[in-house]
This record gives C-alpha cells, structure tokens and sequence, in this order.
C-alpha cells in the first residue's frame, strides 16, 4: 500500500481481530460474572477494532487511485469479517440458559443496537467511497479530455504554422519563379540583340571586301592594261 499510517492500522486490527476472534467460542464455556466481563472486553476491543477501520477509511480517502480499489476491498473484507464476529458473539451469547437471561437481554438489545448502527454506517460509508470513487474516476476522466483537448490545440496550432510557412515558401518560390522569367526575357532580347548586330556587322564586312575586290581591280586594270 502506498499509506505508511494505513499498514500500522492495518497491523492494530489484525492484533484486534486476533483477540476478538477468539471470545465468541469462550463466551460459549464462560459463566455469569467471567461472561458479563468477557462481553464488556468483546465490547471494548470492538469499539477500538471500528475506531481503527474509521481511520482507515480517513486514509483511503486521500490515497492514491492507483491503491484504493484493493484498500477498499480489504475495508470490506475487515468490517465483513467484524460484524460476523459480532453476530457470533450475540448468537453465544442468546445460547446461554435462563438463568442468565435478564443480563443478556440487555447485552442483546445493545448489539442490535450496534449492529443496526454498524450496518447503516457500513452503507453510508459505501455509499460514499462510490462516490467518491465515480468522482475522482470523472475528475481523471475530465483531465484527460482536457490533456487530449490541449495536445489537439497545439497539434493544430503546429500544422497551421507549418501551412503558413509552406505558403511562404510557395510564395518565395513564385517570386523567384517571376524573376527568373523575366530575367529570361531580358537575356532573350538580349541575344536577339546580339545576332542582329552581329548579321550588321557580316554585311558591313562584305561591303567592305566588295569595296576593296573593286579597287583592287581597279588599280590592276589601270596598271597592266591601259
């Protein structure tokens, strides 16, 4: 368990219950005043074995959910286990002859008492812990959807981050695209250009060589044949 103080109660009631377990059956072989104080030491270490229980309940109250299925169960079993010696003890009690009747009759009436009471207890108690239970099983319940509810926020919280720089991206590529068109543009007219002046220059060459095939000629013609 994960409660120190509820092992050292735990071990209180078992050294209780050890004790207590053992008097229904001496109850059976014990006599007027030796039965009287049996009973009153039965009621006595009762008292102190339900006071310990309280305690324990006090403890699985602020436990851990991890531990407080199995605490609670052995809440059961041990107040199970004590109303039964309880009844054992009445039940040896109503079994002693008439002599004694007058005395027991009263020890009677103060069990049922009890018992009625420690039944009613037993309820409300139970009836608690459930809700208590079905409270701390919805608190969880609604933490966890808050979790799940905080992780999807932030999941989309990061895919919208993600889109909007993949639009930048996508913006900056177009710009880049756009430039490098028009960069294209230019370097096309660029060229165009270029051949233009370069066809210019081929015609100026040939006018040129024409020009000096026609004065070569003509200074030859002169020369030889005039």
């Amino acid at each position: 368990m994960s409660s120190e103080e509820f092992e050292k109660l735990h071990e209180i009631y078992s050294s209780l219950y050890d004790e207590l377990k053992l008097m229904p059956d001496r109850a059976v072989t014990c006599h007027g005043e030796e039965r009287k104080r049996l009973v009153r030491s039965f009621d006595e270490r009762h008292g102190e074995a339900e006071e310990v229980l309280q305690g324990m309940e006090d403890e699985l109250r602020v436990a851990p959910s991890s531990h407080r299925n199995a605490m609670s169960t052995k809440l059961r079993l041990y107040r199970r286990d004590l109303g039964k010696l309880q009844r054992d003890m009445k039940n040896s009690s109503s079994d002693f002859g008439s002599s004694f009747q007058p005395g027991l009759g009263s020890h009677q009436g103060i069990y049922s008492s009890q018992n009625q009471q420690s039944t009613q207890q037993q309820s409300q108690r139970a009836l608690l812990l459930q809700g208590s239970d079905s409270l701390n099983n919805a608190t969880q319940s609604i933490e966890r959807s808050q979790r799940i509810a905080i992780e999807t926020e932030q999941i989309g919280t990061d895919i919208i981050e993600e889109l909007g720089e993949q639009r930048e991206q996508l913006d900056r590529t177009r710009d880049r695209l756009v430039n490098t068109g028009e960069n294209l543009s230019r370097s096309r007219k660029i060229l165009r250009a270029m051949a233009r002046r370069l066809v210019t220059n081929k015609l100026l060459l040939g006018i040129i060589i024409l020009m000096e095939l026609a004065i070569l000629g003509a200074v030859i013609y002169l020369k030889f044949f005039r």
